[in-house]
């Protein structure tokens, strides 16, 4: 709590003597922590955002947010903090980044986050805009439509309404292949990569049933060639998976299909061999580019 708050409750001096005692902490100038043990995550989140927002909740955005969210897979390496650019705010916390802004409304504030929190959609726009590379933010895109925390017509409002955010136009096409279905990073590279070399563009996770009666989802697929790509990341490692892929595979070949697969990392470092492959793959298939 802020010291603030404990004033409604307590005099000064039964605050200080709480922290003589070590019964409690501040972590930071007129913030308290009502225990002597280690602050939890949630804990951790309630000084940034009362230490920003001197004593009164300041709401939580960016990356941090969208984990807050649910985003998985993504540890926010800070905690960003959202204020109104008129509202004045004191050094941060070490580990904290206080962002201001001339349009933050009640309809950016999630109804019930605690801490106080940032809508997904808006949160995703500026988590890819303040991401320390553009791959960073490619990759916090894709993962956050793949894993469905946000609706695409939402994140196309929130982008509209912040036309001067840093990587606009990385962002809006991001977001875009993602909304047609390019949820991996691999997938964006892969999608990058063919548009660069001019050719035909693919269907998205290509939805199909097979002889086996199973349902099955391809990377990315053209349906009159008969071509079929996949791009294996990390997690083809896994037994199970590696399986589920190889019979996905088979059943592809079994249909008449050419299957190309690609690791991640050569999509992203070596696109070149894979649209060089792809043209072939193509054109044995009747593409007459």
């Amino acid at each position: 709590m802020s010291v603030r708050q404990a004033l409604r409750f307590l005099t000064y001096g039964a605050i200080r003597a709480h922290l003589r005692a070590r019964r409690w902490q501040r972590p930071h100038r007129g913030v308290l922590i009502t225990h002597n043990g280690d602050p939890t995550d949630q804990q951790r989140l309630w000084v940034a955002s009362l230490a920003a927002g001197g004593g009164e909740p300041a709401p939580i955005a960016g990356l941090t947010a969208l984990v807050a969210h649910g985003l998985r897979t993504f540890e926010a390496p800070a905690i960003w903090v959202l204020l109104p650019r008129t509202r004045d705010h004191r050094n941060p916390p070490a580990g904290v980044i206080v962002h201001q802004t001339t349009t933050l409304t009640s309809r950016d504030l999630h109804p019930t986050g605690r801490p106080p929190r940032i809508r997904a959609p808006r949160s995703l726009v500026e988590a890819a805009a303040w991401a320390r590379t553009n791959r960073e933010a490619r990759a916090i895109i894709a993962a956050t439509y793949q894993q469905q925390l946000v609706r695409h017509d939402d994140v196309l409002d929130a982008l509209a309404r912040a036309p001067n955010v840093n990587r606009h136009r990385l962002i809006a096409t991001t977001v875009r292949d993602a909304a047609y279905g390019a949820t991996s990073l691999g997938e964006l590279d892969l999608l990058r990569a063919i548009r660069r070399a001019g050719l035909p563009e693919p269907e998205l996770q290509y939805r199909r049933r097979d002889a086996d009666g199973r349902t099955r989802y391809l990377d990315a697929y053209y349906p009159e060639y008969g071509v079929h790509l996949e791009v294996d990341g990390a997690q083809h490692h896994d037994p199970w998976q590696a399986w589920d892929d190889m019979a996905r595979q088979n059943a592809t070949w079994i249909r008449g299909d050419r299957v190309l697969r690609f690791p991640a990392w050569l999509v992203r470092d070596r696109p070149e061999i894979v649209v060089t492959q792809l043209r072939d793959a193509l054109r044995a298939a009747g593409w007459p580019g």
